[in-house]
């Protein structure tokens, strides 16, 4: 399965969602104390999945990938401008994008190591500025939460959701899973998934984005993320690289 499905149950999470601009405006605080740190507006952007914060976008050009048409339709009716590129396509976007936003731990959606550090090397040949991502503290997770994320229950106006997440961990490698996702909402439930899944420490990906050109890495320790579909807490870490044409 691939991110875009994952991307999808985050997607019906919001729609759920009773307090939309609520979920934006908190979502949209990251991205700006990221902005801030860094002291710099992009013009153009780059979505991998769908997140509520490109509801509230003030970039000037907005590219997405790693969405299902049925989330394409839905930015196209409420005015999003954006275009749209197919995930594979991607390498040939090399230092195209001022920024890319890559949270919901996209990186841990990887079925080997070289495919984890192929994906993390692409995203850095892509970006001009900064990459912004998030990721658990894997070093120093506890046992208890490996095998189930927090559950999420989303209010609607007359609606709800349940979100459980679920992790089988590989008993040949303890640092890879597949992750599904089950969504009940009211008397029904969809199942997301499984997604391969690999652990990425701090110090593996701030390795893995120095070989590529990166030449800050900043766990930032006063924010914190949280998907709509579970509860768990996950760092900000951003990315940036030397882009001496815009300097």
């Amino acid at each position: 399965m691939s991110f875009e499905n994952y991307s999808d149950c985050i997607f019906n999470a919001f729609l759920l969602h009773a307090k939309q601009s609520e979920v934006i405006k908190r979502k949209n605080e990251i991205l700006n104390g990221v902005s801030e740190y860094y002291n710099f507006s992009a013009e153009s952007v780059l979505y991998i999945g769908f997140n509520p914060v490109i509801m509230n976008n003030s970039s000037k050009t907005i590219y997405v990938t790693a969405i299902s048409q049925k989330v394409q339709n839905f930015l196209l009716k409420n005015k999003i401008a954006f275009t749209y590129i197919p995930e594979n396509d991607l390498k040939n976007y090399y230092k195209h994008f001022d920024i890319v936003i890559a949270l919901d731990e996209y990186f841990t959606f990887s079925s080997s190591d070289q495919e984890q550090k192929d994906k993390v090397t692409n995203i850095c040949n892509i970006t001009k500025e900064y990459i912004v991502t998030t990721c658990k503290d894997y070093k120093n997770q506890d046992f208890k939460d490996k095998e189930f994320s927090l559950p999420a229950l989303i209010r609607g106006n007359s609606e709800i959701g349940i979100f459980i997440e679920f992790h089988d961990q590989n008993l040949n490698n303890r640092n890879a899973w597949s992750t599904k996702v089950f969504e009940i909402h009211n008397d029904s439930l969809t199942v997301f998934g499984g997604f391969e899944r690999r652990a990425l420490f701090f110090k593996q990906l701030a390795k893995f984005t120095a070989d590529s050109g990166a030449v800050n890495f900043v766990v930032h320790k006063n924010l914190m993320y949280k998907s709509l579909i579970k509860k768990n807490y996950e760092h900000v870490i951003s990315i940036q690289f030397e882009n001496n044409g815009n300097r």
